[in-house]
């Protein structure tokens, strides 16, 4: 598609038909120019190929299926001034493109999204269900099981539920994809976000099909197996279990993760400290797995092919070798779950492949973009997701970087020492992990609030590790597990998970290693990444043009205003940001879940304190009201904390000294605050709220929400059962 899309832009082909009412282009000074623009830019432009596609994704993300007609009329409109143009001109058969590349990535989209619509539970549900088996997932972390159950119609359910099962309700029994099971069970809707800007789990739900999600509330009956067409997930389910029992204690749970992809074992306080030092990227299956396998792989098979003179003389042993390292990759995304990152990693894995097969340049941005268009047409969902933007983000800063002139006269071979040329790799690995860090720090910020500052440092030493001794390791004990003999390589990776352990414990605490901020904005967002697009795709100077979308966009995330007030979706958690940046939370029993999702959208490190200790906070156990100074106004928030009633006449009475109410019960009419009344029939409509008293405004989520279908199904509830 990338050819094809080059060779159009670069045709030089004159039309035989050109409308009378063309305009002449050749007597505007611009015309001459912008071509003469394109054309030492001719090699770049298909690289501009997936950024369309994804602009069109983008655009439905937003406004969902409502931009059908706006989208048509832009696109049409850019397509009809090409035509106008003439299109021997290049700059028309941009515009041509560019029209069709939105086209493409809004249909791609609208039509997924069609093809995995299904039936969405529309309120709570209690009652016995039985269903087939055909997802199955060991939370070791909170020691429940989860699984995926395909339901019967006849039962009045979604065809596709999720529920949690603990230990003691599963008992002895063996539980397999395809297994029938009949439990009682608790079913809610997917869950939207709990604030403005949060998790969307209902996005999530909506593109695999899940209708419902809940827990047990008894003892689970086997009733048979129907049997499954792929034995991959319980292969993965066992080859986890076995690689935690082998490895030494506290280390199996993420030597797992690194060759299943099943991160649900690793205790929670471990995965945030590779998070906060910017090495949670290992636990994944992507690139750095991926390629570490087909390296391996492909290593293996020419050097057991170049062993056998009669084959090795007759065939190309790189083509054979490489045919059997994309075997063994799509093998191992298979077992890994075949998760849209590891499909995205296995797909670049093969392009590389073929590139080395035919004996063309292996890494290239051509590259990179063709693996983008295909994930935007067969996974467009994902490209909302940050493991898409991460990881394209990062392999792309790495290709510029080392195609820039001063790279590759710093890592060119020369006549030196050994110990020069490990200097000189050394330098290169940092900065490359500088580079990337500075262009990952926004996405991560965006979708996740915080960033880590010394990751670059921490994965210079961790990321050899992993590929080198750890992954080499495991694959070892793996083989010598055959014959019993894998102890001593388990303890070799086991020692190399501590190490990296070690690193990201001991680099979470440094000063600084941390750094949080309030929700950006989405322009600010997407300002930053047009930007960077612009500075690393384009080869002449105007590419510096690219740093002032960039510098705007990093200023309004530095501004960007950290809400005063968070109102949960539920009416029952509140939290409150002071001027100093303290924080505190209406209920003392808040769980961890909301908490942290709470802490984020504030953009706050520090622990909450205790209401009662809140300046200006007058609370007795069933409501709280709170003084709140912001400017030269004085805000007054009242908020209820129990279900015990309150008598209508007293309720009405300090509504209206209060500007802002907040309940999780339905407030009688009589109640009548100066500006907003957030109860229960408000908040059912609008979902989670923010304020920003210095403006005097409020968002909801029903603001971000209101155009995607799975807002439409999904109905807000509690999240700790998820």
């Amino acid at each position: 598609m990338i050819g094809f899309f080059g060779s159009l832009l670069r045709r030089n082909v004159r039309p035989n038909f050109r409308p009378n009412f063309q305009p002449n282009f050749r007597k505007v000074p611009i015309a001459p120019v912008l071509d003469q623009w394109l054309e030492r830019e001719r090699e770049q432009l298909p690289l501009w190929v997936p950024v369309g596609i994804g602009s069109g994704i983008g655009v439905w993300q937003v406004a969902g299926d409502s931009a059908l007609f706006p989208m048509l009329i832009i696109s049409a409109s850019i397509a009809l001034l090409g035509f106008a143009i003439g299109f021997h001109q290049r700059i028309a058969r941009v515009l041509g493109v560019a029209a069709l590349s939105l086209l493409l990535g809004f249909a791609a989209i609208s039509v997924k999204s069609a093809i995995v619509a299904a039936p969405v539970l529309q309120k709570v549900w209690t009652g016995s269900l039985y269903g087939r088996i055909d997802k199955i997932e060991y939370v070791g972390a909170r020691d429940v099981v989860r699984v995926e159950l395909a339901t019967k119609e006849s039962q009045g359910l979604p065809p596709k539920v999720r529920l949690n099962l603990t230990h003691d309700q599963i008992g002895k029994l063996s539980l397999n994809v395809g297994t029938i099971i009949q439990v009682r069970a608790r079913l809610m809707p997917p869950n939207g976000p709990i604030l403005p800007g949060s998790y969307d789990f209902a996005r999530r739900a909506w593109f695999q099909q899940i209708g419902a999600t809940g827990r047990a509330l008894g003892p689970v009956v086997v009733y048979g197996a129907t049997g499954s067409s792929s034995r991959m997930p319980d292969i993965r389910n066992s080859l986890t279990r076995h690689i935690i029992s082998a490895m030494p204690q506290g280390t199996g749970e993420i030597g797992a993760a690194l060759v299943t992809g099943d991160q649900a074992n690793i205790d929670p306080q471990d995965a945030q400290a590779m998070r906060d030092s910017g090495m949670a990227h290992l636990l994944s299956i992507s690139g750095l797995h991926v390629t570490a396998v087909v390296g391996f792989l492909f290593l293996l098979a020419s050097r057991a092919i170049a062993l056998f003179p009669v084959v090795a003389l007759r065939y190309p042993v790189p083509l054979l070798a490489g045919g059997f390292a994309a075997l063994g990759a799509v093998a191992y995304t298979l077992l890994a779950g075949a998760e849209v990152p590891t499909v995205r990693s296995c797909i670049a894995a093969l392009l590389v492949l073929l590139a080395l097969a035919i004996g063309r340049e292996a890494l290239t941005l051509r590259l990179v973009a063709a693996g983008a268009i295909i994930v935007l047409l067969f996974w467009p969902e994902a490209m909302a997701g940050p493991s898409f933007q991460l990881s394209f983000a990062a392999v792309a800063t790495i290709v510029i970087l080392h195609e820039s002139r001063w790279m590759k006269r710093w890592t060119e071979r020369r006549d030196e020492t050994w110990m020069a040329r490990a200097m000189r790799g050394g330098v290169a690995l940092i900065v490359t992990g500088l580079a990337i860090e500075v262009i990952l720090a926004p996405i991560t910020l965006y979708h996740f609030h915080r960033t880590g500052m010394y990751s670059a440092f921490a994965n210079v030493l961790a990321i050899p590790l992993t590929t080198f001794v750890i992954m080499p390791a495991q694959a070892a004990a793996l083989m010598l597990d055959i014959v019993g003999v894998g102890g001593p390589a388990w303890w070799i990776a086991g020692q190399g998970i501590n190490t990296i352990l070690a690193l990201a414990h001991s680099v979470s605490r440094l000063p600084g290693a941390v750094t949080m901020m309030p929700a950006m904005p989405v322009w600010a967002f997407v300002m930053m990444i047009f930007g960077g697009l612009w500075f690393g795709l384009l080869k002449s100077r105007i590419c510096i043009a690219g740093l002032l979308p960039v510098a705007i966009g990093f200023g309004a995330m530095l501004s960007a205003p950290r809400p005063d007030i968070l109102v949960t979706a539920d009416g029952k958690h509140v939290a409150l940001s002071g001027q100093d940046g303290r924080v505190t939370l209406l209920r003392g029993r808040t769980g961890d879940y909301i908490r942290d999702m709470m802490l984020e959208s504030m953009g706050a490190l520090v622990d909450p304190i205790d209401i009662e200790q809140w300046p200006d906070a007058n609370c007795s156990p069933d409501i709280c009201v709170i003084q709140i100074r912001n400017g030269n106004r004085i805000w007054s928030l009242m908020a209820t904390r129990t279900v015990y009633p309150i008598p209508e006449l007293e309720m009405a009475a300090a509504c209206r000294r209060a500007d802002i109410v907040v309940s999780d019960r339905r407030l009688p009419a009589s109640c009548q605050p100066q500006w907003l009344k957030a109860d229960r029939n408000m908040l059912s409509e609008s979902g989670g709220l923010a304020f920003y008293l210095a403006n005097g405004v409020v968002h909801s989520v029903e603001d971000e929400s209101a155009n995607r279908p799975w807002a439409n199904a999904a109905r807000i509830y509690p999240q700790e059962s998820q």
